[in-house]
Parts: C-alpha cells; sequence; structure tokens
C-alpha cells in the first residue's frame, strides 16, 4: 500500500528492455567513425531481418509522425489523389498531413472502434484511377482495432498508387508481410514493441516507392529519403543521430531476434486475448469488438463513470500508467496496452487493479473472477501438452 513501482502499461511509450537501458551509457562514440557505421550498418541489417523485407530500410531521428510526413513529402506532388483510411485519432493524422501538404484527399472514414474496410478501399480505387497513393494504420491505437492491411494490399499493388502503412503499433503486435502483400511504405517507432525510448522513426521503402519518389516535387529537407538512403549505404546517416538510441536499438533488436518475431507478434496477441476474456468476466465492454488489435485493448467505461477517473486510480492507487480515450473517446474508453516488453505478471497484476477500482468505485465485483479468465488463457496456451 506504501511502495509502489510505476509501471507504464500504455501503447507507447512502453516498458523498457533492461539490456537496451544499460547499452545507452555507450553514447560517446562520434557518428563520423567506423565504430558508429559498425554500429549503423548492424541496425540497419537487423531491422531487414526482423522485419523480414528486402526493401531498404531508413532510420529518422523523430517521433513516429516524423516518419508519415517523410512518407507524404517524399513520394507525392501537390495535387495528387489520395485514399486517407480514417477510422481513429491517428487516421485523422494522416488527414492532416495529406491536406498540410496539398493532397486531395478521399477521406474513407469510420466509426470509432470500427475499420475502413478493404472492399471500400477497392471501390475508391476504382471510381478514381488516377489515385496516386492509400493511406492507412495497421493498428489504430486510440481505439484497439486493427485493419485488414492484407486485403488493402492486393487492391492497391494492382494500381499505380503505392500502399503506405502506419505500423508504428502493428510491428511486433500482428504479422505484415511487408514484401509479399504489397505494403510499399511500412512505418515504425522506437518506444512501442521495440521496447526503447521515443526519438526514432524508421521506414521501409520499396522499389515502387522509390521509382514514384523520381517524380515527387513536395519540398523536404530534413526528412529527404533519398539523401538517407544514399548516406546509409555508406553506414551513415544524413544528420546528427541519436547514438544512444540506435545503441539502445541495436540491443533490442539483439532480444527480438533471440526470442523470434513471429513469438513476439504471438505474445502480444495472448495478452490482448487474454485481457478482452478477463474485461469480458468482469461485466465490461469491448469498444472494438469486431476487429479487435493486440497492440491494446480498448474498454468501456462502466456507465456513469469517467474512464478518467479509472486512469487516476491505477496511477494513484498502484503507480500503474494506463491510457485514457483520445478525442471524442476521451472520457468514455480506457486502454491497456500489450506490445513490446510485457508479460502475464504484468497483466495478472493490472487486472488484479481494475477489479480493485472497480469495486472502489462502487461496481459489483467477485474478485478474482477476471484473473481468472486471463489465467485460463494462459493455461490454455502455455500448458498444452507438446505435440
Amino acid at each position: 500500500m506504501y511502495i509502489r513501482k510505476q509501471r507504464l502499461l500504455t501503447p507507447g511509450p512502453t516498458p523498457l528492455y533492461p539490456p537496451a537501458l544499460q547499452a545507452m551509457m555507450g553514447s560517446d562514440i562520434h557518428h563520423r567513425t567506423e565504430d558508429f557505421r559498425q554500429l549503423y550498418r548492424r541496425v540497419l541489417a537487423d531491422l531487414k531481418e526482423i522485419l523480414g523485407t528486402s526493401h531498404d530500410v531508413l532510420v529518422l531521428v523523430s517521433s513516429g509522425t516524423g516518419a508519415m510526413e517523410a512518407a507524404v513529402s517524399n513520394f507525392f506532388s501537390r495535387g495528387d489523389k489520395v485514399i486517407v483510411c480514417s477510422a481513429g485519432k491517428f487516421g485523422e493524422r494522416w488527414v492532416e498531413l495529406a491536406r498540410a501538404f496539398g493532397l486531395e484527399a478521399t477521406v474513407l472514414e469510420a466509426n470509432y472502434g470500427d475499420v475502413v474496410s478493404p472492399a471500400r478501399v477497392a471501390e475508391a480505387l476504382a471510381r478514381e484511377p488516377e489515385t496516386r497513393g492509400v493511406f492507412v494504420q495497421a493498428s489504430e491505437t486510440s481505439t484497439g482495432a486493427a485493419h485488414d492491411v492484407r486485403a488493402m494490399g492486393e487492391a492497391v499493388s494492382q494500381t499505380d498508387a503505392i500502399f503506405v502503412v502506419d505500423a508504428i503499433t502493428g510491428l511486433g503486435t500482428m504479422p505484415l508481410d511487408i514484401d509479399g502483400w504489397g505494403l510499399d511504405v511500412v512505418i515504425g517507432g522506437s518506444q512501442k514493441a521495440f521496447m526503447i525510448p521515443p526519438g526514432l522513426a524508421f521506414l521501409t521503402v520499396s522499389p515502387k516507392a522509390w521509382a514514384r519518389a523520381e517524380s515527387a516535387s513536395l519540398p523536404h529537407y530534413y526528412f529527404d529519403l533519398k539523401k538517407e538512403k544514399k548516406n546509409a549505404e555508406k553506414g551513415e546517416s544524413s544528420w546528427t543521430p541519436s547514438t544512444s538510441l540506435l545503441l539502445a536499438l541495436s540491443e533490442a533488436l539483439r532480444y527480438i531476434r533471440s526470442v523470434g518475431m513471429d513469438r513476439l507478434i504471438e505474445n502480444a496477441q495472448a495478452l490482448a486475448r487474454a485481457t478482452r476474456a478477463a474485461v469480458t468476466a468482469l461485466g465490461l465492454e469491448l469498444f472494438a469488438p469486431h476487429s479487435p488489435a493486440a497492440s491494446v485493448t480498448a474498454v468501456k467505461a462502466p456507465p456513469g463513470v469517467d474512464s478518467g477517473i479509472i486512469v487516476k486510480e491505477f496511477r494513484n492507487r498502484f503507480g500503474a500508467i494506463i491510457a485514457n480515450g483520445q478525442g471524442s473517446m476521451r472520457g468514455k474508453i480506457f486502454r491497456i496496452a500489450h506490445l513490446g516488453y510485457f508479460d502475464f505478471a504484468d497483466l495478472f497484476a493490472v487486472i488484479a487493479e481494475l477489479e480493485i477500482i472497480l469495486a472502489a468505485l462502487g461496481r459489483p465485483v467477485s474478485f478474482g473472477s477476471g484473473v481468472a479468465a486471463a489465467q485460463t488463457v494462459y493455461a490454455e496456451l502455455a500448458l498444452a501438452p507438446v505435440p
């Protein structure tokens, strides 16, 4: 009751991998030396291997939004027709970026908690054959819903448009066959499944996207991806890099390689499945029940309860940091993350805490019912006979 350890249970930033944090102490290397070039080449090679792509991978010193902006400014020209899938706060960010750079955006909207169907994307492409790009979130973190990027990629690949996927919380939580599904630009961020602090973004860029860059005319300077590609081939970044974060990322990638990207994804999906079972057992309602993401579970607050109260109770009682809803969902939902350096012990604790919080708010709770539901999922997965 009197000692509280802070625990991050948000969809970014996420808990830090301890050896990655320790690796940051070795950041007193100059970025124009062979020591740094070896580090940079290793990070880029490991990212390609872990992401399972033959496409170029570039690293930027920015949050994920910087990579989103780079994906607009490097591959499009003012007045280009694009399709933007918007089903939450981050889909709205794609809309804002497209309009900020003068693109002619057809916005396919879905209600918060829902997703844009691949059929709608295919229909929009058929109506406008001059479409130059399609933008979507793999995992819409603001609502806990996941898009079917595989089916979308199949539709986009049959056209001249490039497919740009914000996978900042999708990477490490859902399968993404970048090359096989026609994902031309895929964006990731350091503070999500990669278990290190915010400050690095990265992109994969397909040959189709690079060909588009040759004719793109939107202005860019710091986020010049052709310049980054040229420098990366020499083992260097275009600008002063975040050496400490690259050291951390190198260590985190080593860990992910040892675990296996497929198992990292399975871990997130198992935690998400157990969380959905637990909150349902507690009589709570999922916000995105039909297309749930594995990166985060969004839960409706009980009737008459502001979700912000639940968020504060987690922090004040237990030092646990979960996320409120965003935008119009603020006060209506709370979100528990599953990506990166999370395990089932974390989940058992957070569900037990939720039970106590609900009881403190006057909700009828049978202590242990939510935890038991999560334990059942764990037992089914971990105690199953080995074939």
